[in-house]
């Protein structure tokens, strides 16, 4: 059993927004401005003289020494998601002073590093002046309180971080609520409570001694604070149930219309806001940070011969993405399942692309059908990806179209190669339509895909692909025979 010191110098700048991705694509600047004006202030200490006298404690994250423990061997994965959590902790606004990474069979199950190391933990983290300790993985709650009374200092996992990240973020009303139901998910069980000072006894003639009620030590304060947040998670669960009403039925519109759908999934951070700006003038938010994107935004689009589609983009996954987030982000998650087309961002200029797409696939795969919805997989950031890299993922992925947001390279493409994924009408008709019924013409224009029209003594002459719905309507005009015959 052995550690590794991890150096995380470039994590400082890790994030620093790249000028060439804030042009036309930067989204809502105002935006990005509120955030950077809300970020934690560095050099605030936080030390805990006694860490019992705490049960949550709102995170607020300065100077942070990460640890990580490598079951498996690879040290090299475990020094790219150690990596990647110095990103997730800038983010969050912290300063990362290092990292420490320990090899062993499992991890410890009194201290997550073990006793010797855990001691090794608290000098390092005297020595640097952090304030806070993160971990890799997700730790237990008896975890994380023998690791506090250890380096003396509050310790935080990596969902925790994940979860701060999303509250920072959340805009929208149902944002907001999926992300606090999340956090009383991971809060619950995290609870602390001690001895009888936490007692709560009845109030008023009933606390005097008289009645039943005044005897025995009450309610303890743990579990008054138990019951409040099982009360609060069953409202948000209700509220974000009436917010799926409203989706659903937005979908059903769509579907009613026929619109065919395209949701543009992938890793955080991959791409997927510049993408949708570049390809519809969304204006969405688009910033060199991770989760810079919560909220679905659904644009409409149009191909070059004339039909219409919607484009949605979504929350970026990561790896050991939370279960609670999961769960909480359901409801959104399942555009993807509803989608006819699935463009699959990946940042090719990113170390593991690789990794980024599994880790995509199994956060789908906890999506019922979105698994089966068919993929257009997208290598972004080909103006600064290492050409060796995108080589490689090419050959992986032999129908990959790499792109570039900033310079225009691939998008031509990227937009044809949505045109013949998306599906077409099955019907095909070939007639002459009255001038006076303008109202069919202007619906194969809105439903269907016009392949020749033109104008004639009789009427407008077209030949177009039409939906069940567009030919019915033709069937009652008397412009082709009815279904069935």
């Amino acid at each position: 059993m052995n550690d590794k010191s991890f150096e995380i110098s470039h994590a400082g700048t890790a994030l620093q927004a790249d000028p060439a991705y804030h042009g036309t694509w930067a989204g809502d600047s105002f935006e990005r401005d509120e955030r950077s004006s809300l970020r934690r202030v560095a050099g605030l200490s936080t030390e805990l003289e006694d860490v019992t006298e705490v049960e949550y404690r709102k995170l607020r994250l300065e100077r942070v020494v990460l640890i990580g423990v490598v079951t498996d061997g690879d040290m090299k994965a475990g020094e790219e998601s150690l990596r990647e959590l110095a990103a997730l902790a800038e983010t969050a606004g912290s300063q990362v002073l290092d990292g420490v990474i320990q090899r062993r069979q499992n991890p410890d199950p009194a201290t997550f590093l073990g006793s010797g190391k855990a001691a090794e933990l608290a000098e390092l983290v005297a020595t640097t002046g952090a304030d806070t300790v993160i971990a890799d993985s997700e730790l237990a709650p008896s975890q994380r309180r023998a690791l506090e009374d250890i380096v003396k200092v509050k310790v935080i996992d990596r969902t925790a971080l994940i979860l701060d990240i999303f509250a920072q973020h959340a805009k929208s009303k149902e944002g907001k609520a999926q992300v606090e139901l999340a956090q009383l998910e991971y809060l619950l069980p995290r609870l602390r409570g001690w001895g009888e000072s936490m007692s709560r006894q009845a109030g008023g003639r009933v606390a005097g001694g008289e009645g039943i009620g005044s005897r025995g030590p009450g309610e303890t304060k743990i579990e008054l604070d138990r019951r409040r947040i099982r009360q609060r998670m069953a409202k948000l669960r209700k509220d974000i149930a009436h917010m799926l009403n409203s989706r659903e039925t937005k979908r059903a519109v769509r579907r009613r219309n026929n619109t065919p759908s395209v949701v543009v999934v992938g890793y955080t951070n991959a791409g997927k806001s510049s993408l949708l700006n570049v390809l519809t003038d969304a204006g969405v938010l688009v910033e060199n940070a991770l989760f810079a994107t919560l909220d679905p935004t659904v644009r409409r689009a149009q191909t070059t011969d004339g039909r219409e589609f919607t484009l949605t983009d979504t929350v970026g996954f990561v790896r050991n993405l939370p279960t609670q987030l999961v769960e909480a982000f359901r409801s959104t998650l399942e555009e993807a399942a509803e989608a006819d087309v699935l463009l699959h961002v990946v940042d090719a200029a990113h170390d593991d692309p690789a990794g980024q797409i599994e880790a995509v696939h199994q956060v789908l795969a906890d999506v019922e059908g979105a698994l089966d919805i068919p993929e257009l997989i997208v290598l972004s950031k080909a103006d600064i990806a290492d050409p060796i890299t995108v080589a490689t993922m090419r050959s992986r992925y032999p129908d990959a179209i790499l792109i570039s947001a900033v310079t225009g390279e691939g998008i031509d493409e990227l937009r044809h190669r949505i045109e013949e994924a998306l599906p077409r009408p099955e019907y095909s008709v070939d007639l002459v339509i009255p001038y006076d019924r303008g109202d069919i013409v202007s619906r194969i224009h809105d439903e269907g895909e016009i392949l020749h029209e033109s104008h004639e003594a009789e009427g407008t002459h077209v030949i177009a692909r039409v939906t069940p719905e567009v030919r019915g309507l033709l069937a009652e005009a008397g412009l082709v025979e009815a279904l069935g015959e």
